[in-house]
């Protein structure tokens, strides 16, 4: 089955570029990952609110915090798609490295991903 890649953008033929499946899970991972709570109109509480703890302090409880917080995020929004098995998130100067491990529930496929992101 063909999706809508993500971000939106137009392929070699001017036309709206489409992925596959385990692209297209991916792709959900990261919008839920990467989006602030309140920051879509008609589902304010969507999102991970892992950029907000970017600049909180380094310490080995919040990081613990915040990779429960959005594991709990990933499943409450992709729980039907994907079984989360881990998430770790970690700063590296001014990027923010989140590695998420999960099994797609339809293909029963496990998969490790890295996501990265300047802050």
């Amino acid at each position: 089955m063909l999706h809508v890649d993500y971000p939106y953008h137009a392929d070699g033929r001017g036309r709206t570029a489409v992925t596959d499946d385990a692209d297209h899970v991916r792709d959900l991972i990261e919008q839920v990952l990467f989006t602030a709570p309140g920051e879509r109109v008609n589902r304010p509480d969507f999102g991970s609110g892992l950029l907000g703890l970017v600049f909180a302090p380094n310490a080995d409880a919040l990081a613990g915090a915040v990779e429960t917080s959005v594991q709990a995020s990933l499943q409450r929004w992709l729980g039907d798609v994907v079984v989360v098995e881990a998430v770790d998130v970690t700063r590296r100067d001014s990027t923010l490295a989140v590695r998420v491990r999960y099994v797609v529930r339809r293909t029963q496929r496990r998969t490790v991903t890295e996501f990265t992101r300047e802050v």
